[in-house]
This record gives C-alpha cells, structure tokens and sequence, in this order.
C-alpha cells in the first residue's frame, strides 16, 4: 500500500527531477533550431502542480492527491509533451477516484488509463516517441504480478528506459541524431524521480525553480484597471474572489454560475470532473461563499479587495504608466477579461502569435484575443483557455499557429464554456490565410473546413540559426550557422541571411505560385528587409506578388509565406 502523502511526495520528487534536467532534455531534440523546449514544457507543465501538492497535509488521500495533480496540470499543460504528460497523470485522478491509499495494482491500471487517454488525444500516434515509452511502461507494469509497489514501479521503470534506448530504432531521425526522443527521456526522468520515494528514500529536491517564459497576452482586452479614466468608486464589485468547490455528488453548478453573475461580474467557472474551480467579482463574497457551500464544500479561497489595489496603482502610476499597466494586469491575475457569450455574436477568434507585427495583422484580420506565443514559448492550456473565455462570441475559432501548441489549444476547448473549434493551424502563415478566407455567413463547422482547406496549401519557410552543433545530411551544421527549412524541414545551411532568404523563397515558388509574403523578425533591420524583400521579387520573377509584413518575431529572422 501507499498512502496520500507518498503519493503527493513522488509526484513532487519526479517534479524536482525533470526540473533539475530541463536543460539535458531540452538538448536532445532533433533540429538544432532554437526551439528545444521539451524537457521545459513537461517540467511547467508538471511544475504547476507542485504548490497545490506542498500544500496538501500529510493525511491527504491517494485520490486528493492524484485529483490535485491532474487538475493542476490539466491547465499548467504546455506544448505537446506537457498535454501528454498532463493526461498520463489524468489516468492517475481516475484510477485512484475514491481510494485512501492504493495497492500495487491500482497504479498499474493509473498509468494504463493514462496511456489509453494519451494515445486518444493524438491524432496520428508515432511510435518511438513518449507515447511508446509509457505504453511499454504501462504495459510491464500491468504484466508484473506483485502485490509490493516498490517492485512494480521498478520493472515500470526499467520497461520505460529499454524502451527510450530503442526509441532511435524505431525512428531513424533519432539514430542519425544520435539522440533518443526528448519526451521520453523527460518522462523517465519523472518516474524515476517517484520510484525513489516509492522505495522509501528521500524526495528529490529542487535545484532551482523553472523559469516561466514571458508571456504578453494584453492584446485580448483591458484589465480592471488598465482604463486611466477610471475612479475608485467606479468598481462596484470591489472584491475579486476565488474558491475551489468540491461538488457534493450529482451535483450541478449550472444554477451556481448563473447565481455568480446575477451578483457580480467577470465570473469564470470551470468544471473538473466533481471539482469547480469558481472567480467573480463581487461586492459581498460572504454570500458568494455561502450560495456556493450548498453545492459541496470549498477550500483554496482568495479574497483581494481591489479598491485597495486600485489606489495603490493609482499612486504608483505617475511617471510610470507603461509599467504600472503591467504590474496592475498581473497582480488582478488576468491577461484576459472574462466575457460573458453575447447571444447575437455568432463569430470570436483566438490566435498565437510572437512580435508586435504580427499581432497587429491578426488584429487588422479579425483576431479578438492574441496569445503571445510560439517557438520556446508555448503558451499554457490556462493561457489559452483564458483567451477563450475573454471572446464573446457562441463560437471561437482558434488558431494555435504551431505544431507543438494545438494540442494544449483542444484541451482548453475542453475546458471552455462556449462552443470551441480549433483549427490546426501549424504555422503563422496559414493561420493568416485561414483568417483571409473565413466566410461570415457559412456555418462555423463549414468554416473551419475551409479555412483549413486553403491553409494547407501554404508552404511556410523558415530562417534562423542553429541552437547547437548537429549534423544535417551527413553534413555537420555548426552552433550559430544560418538554416533554412521549408514545410519544417531544414533544406541548407549557409552564413548569409539575405542570400539564404531569397533563395529559399525561389526554391518554394512553384508554377502556380501566385503570392509571396517576407515576414520579418526582431533582429532585422527596416533596412535590411526592404533589400531582401526586393531581392526575392527579382529572382523570384514578375509572375508572382511579392510583399513584406515587419512582423518582429523572435527566434526566426524570417518567415516565408508561399501561395
């Protein structure tokens, strides 16, 4: 048997592992382009969970525990290995539903669950990834008949590392690497990280505390007081409030939400199996709090009165108003302003997207709320499940922009309290086109249809530079040298941007091209884009339309839109 607090202390110990060796996970991604965020997005993603978990008493139970952790990591999820991982422990929650403590054959069955629910959620599954890794795992734990924990987690773990070494063997990018996959080796680096308190040794402690990237997502709207002409007396609902509700059994929060905005504003309530994580802005939380105690019993409350916080901000502000607006947003904890579905708006749209350029071209095509994400910054599920929230509209169309970003784009849709479609968008450039060809009066499942159908036919070039030493082609491409990729693939590698960018869009021009778009990032100049873009035009020929767009991301010097 194992109780609540061993549970919650392996889990904290496979947190502090993974975090402890981001940096040697993130290392091992194949492409040596600066976007080796893997082992950082699953210690986020499991990292989220951590303070819940620290605070839980040493009495909690195997189900408090593990429902604890998965809910937290259900919304801290980022990038496709986060999801995952944020699911293999969604197994756990389900599993051990009810328990006090759990037997060796309940965490068999936790992680079997688990994979069952990872394996669901990817549309395509590749073997040799994290996938396989914890489906072996899964699958010896489920295998080995043996009533002691310690010896299951043992042979759980030595399954999931033969099966990370032969992670190369089943997909040769891997081998020609040199590598094994990122997400595998994070998620060994978890369970070994619980396999030692499971065989009654010393949690693993943390060496330092992950860095959470910067995330700018005040494009979506005004924070409470963000407005320079608002007065304290203004706030009529001066207390922001916060509770988690354990729902009682069969019990529907449905009236509790509409009882919430009958009495204040800026309500959020979000469903967690029979867990209700509830916000409002009220003038008497006291009757918030006794309104919602009918539907279960609460705990983790926050009460902040924001007339307070108002006037504190007010004084702060003179001589400093763009940094003022800034704490402000933060400390009332929203980037997003919850919205309220207005039944005559049938349309909303949410997209992710780095630099200022850009977010203004999705603003000026009918974006509403920008997450402000991309390569090493993947936005978090909460991220973009607040984006949602903050629109409007009985329909939101979302725009993840990125491979690694759709599936933590369809857990939010998940979450959200108004129809969500997501499409997968895995580059700016065809979120920009799937914008260009949204039609107001088609219904929005023919509309998501079609918008993805002419982002399809957009071919994405990339150009930046080599995170690391690698090898491409049997060739080795040296830390800091200029890669082009077209479509994700890396096609060359030279020393000179201008000359790499316009020969990349002349070998993506194909005969029925008819438009190029040059968008450029932070690091070029006004100068040097207007040269490049002008070359690009020259060799590209007068049959196609070439334009720029100054669209200020990071990490790529350019971004080539090819229609």
């Amino acid at each position: 048997m194992i109780t609540g607090k061993i549970l919650r202390d392996a889990i904290l110990s496979g947190a502090n592992n993974i975090s402890n060796q981001r940096t040697r996970v993130d290392e091992l991604n194949v492409f040596p382009v600066p976007d080796g965020d893997t082992g950082t997005n699953m210690s986020m993603t499991i990292g989220a969970a951590v303070k819940e978990l620290s605070a839980m008493p040493d009495s909690c139970t195997v189900a408090e525990a593990s429902k604890a952790a998965a809910s937290a990591m259900l919304r801290g999820a980022r990038g496709n290995s986060g999801v995952i991982t944020s699911l293999l422990f969604r197994g756990f929650s389900k599993a051990l539903s009810g328990k006090t403590n759990a037997e060796a054959s309940d965490l068999a069955r936790a992680l079997q669950m688990g994979v069952e629910a990872a394996y669901k959620a990817v549309m395509k599954p590749t073997e040799g990834t994290i996938l396989t890794v914890t489906r072996l795992a899964a699958e010896a734990g489920s295998a080995c008949e043996t009533d002691d924990v310690p010896t299951l987690w043992a042979a759980v773990c030595t399954a999931g590392q033969a099966a990370l070494e032969d992670t190369p063997n089943l997909l040769p990018v891997l081998k020609k690497a040199g590598v094994v996959d990122a997400g595998g080796q994070g998620i060994m680096l978890v369970f070994e990280g619980m396999r030692q308190v499971f065989e009654g040794g010393e949690m693993i402690a943390s060496a330092e505390v992950a860095a959470k990237p910067k995330l700018d997502s005040s494009a979506a709207g005004k924070g409470v007081f963000a407005d320079d002409l608002m007065k304290v007396e203004d706030i009529k609902n001066g207390y922001c409030t916060q509770f988690l509700l354990h729902k009682n059994e069969n019990a529907s929060v449905t009236r509790l939400r509409a009882f919430l905005e009958s009495n204040g504003d800026s309500v959020v309530v979000i469903e967690d199996d029979d867990v209700a994580n509830c916000h409002v802005h009220t003038s008497d939380p006291g009757m918030m709090l006794s309104e919602a105690i009918k539907y279960g019993y609460l705990t983790d409350f926050k009460i902040e009165n924001m007339h307070e916080q108002f006037l504190a901000r007010q004084k702060q502000a003179k001589g400093l108003e763009k940094q003022a607006e800034a704490e402000e947003k933060a400390a009332a904890g929203e980037k997003f302003v919850y919205a309220a579905v207005d039944p005559d708006r049938d349309y909303g749209f949410v997209a992710v997207a780095a630099g200022d350029g850009l977010r203004s071209v999705f603003e000026d095509l009918g974006v509403d709320a920008i997450v402000s994400g991309g390569q090493t910054m993947n936005p978090a599920t909460e991220d973009i499940l607040a984006a949602i929230q903050s629109v409007p509209a009985k329909t939101v169309l979302v725009l993840p922009n990125n491979k690694n970003i759709i599936m933590a784009a369809e857990q939010a849709q998940k979450l959200a309290d108004r129809k969500v479609l997501v499409l997968p968008t895995r580059t700016v450039p065809q979120g920009m086109t799937a914008m260009l060809n949204f039609d107001p009066d088609t219904d929005p499942e023919q509309n998501a249809v079609n918008m993805m159908e002419a982002a399809s036919k957009v071919s994405t070039g990339l150009i930046t530079y080599a995170a690391r030493d690698s090898e491409f082609d049997g060739k080795p491409i040296r830390k800091g040298e200029i890669m082009a990729l077209e479509n994700g693939k890396i096609v060359a590698t030279g020393s000179d941007i201008t000359k790499m960018t316009y020969r990349l869009a002349r070998s993506m021009k194909k005969k029925d091209s008819q438009f190029i778009t040059v968008i450029s990032g932070a690091d070029v100049s006004d100068e040097e884009a207007e040269r490049t873009t002008e070359l690009v035009q020259s060799k590209c020929g007068s049959s196609v339309e070439v334009s720029h767009i100054k669209g200020g991301q990071p990490v790529y010097y350019y971004m080539i839109s090819v229609e």
